[in-house]
């Protein structure tokens, strides 16, 4: 079981991304939302990217940046992102450092194996750093209105 992160402070770090090099610093005085998911294209997180796409106007109107974060590649999360239309970034995690960073990753099933991967998690940053609420084990259909109820109640 993950212990929580809530009213924790998140250190500065930077990541790869479609839109160039993201850092949490530079976002000083604005919400994030950094959303986890194990892999570009696939059912659940094509939902959940989808989803997130489309409250991606709501996000904005509460002050709130999206990001979503795997361990792909940037030509995969371009492709992905092109293919679904998303109007926000992806972070690429290929050296795990954010997904160390918020206990992002865990042995899963997969076919009867356990395999290290990704859990499906998201994480609210205030505008200080500070982690706000966060979603573990989450469906991906749903999910994403479930952020924005959690933003608009906390503001």
């Amino acid at each position: 079981m993950n212990e929580t992160l809530v009213g924790l402070t998140v250190p500065d770090f930077s990541l790869p991304g479609t839109g160039g090099v993201f850092r949490l610093g530079a976002h000083h005085g604005r919400a994030v939302v950094l959303y986890f998911y194990p892999k570009d294209a696939t059912p659940g997180c094509s939902t959940e990217a989808a989803q997130f796409r489309d409250r991606h106007g709501a996000f904005a109107e509460a002050g709130c940046a999206v990001f979503g974060i795997s361990r792909d590649g940037l030509k995969s999360h371009d492709s992905f992102r092109s293919k679904l239309g998303l109007p926000f970034h992806l972070l690429s995690d290929t050296d795990e450092l954010a997904c160390r960073l918020f206990n992002a990753i865990k042995l899963k099933k997969l076919y009867g194996k356990e395999v290290r991967g990704i859990e499906r998690c998201t994480f609210l940053i205030d505008g200080n750093g500070v982690v706000r609420s966060e979603w573990r084990s989450v469906k991906a259909d749903g999910h994403a209105e479930a952020v924005l109820s959690a933003i608009r109640a906390w503001q």
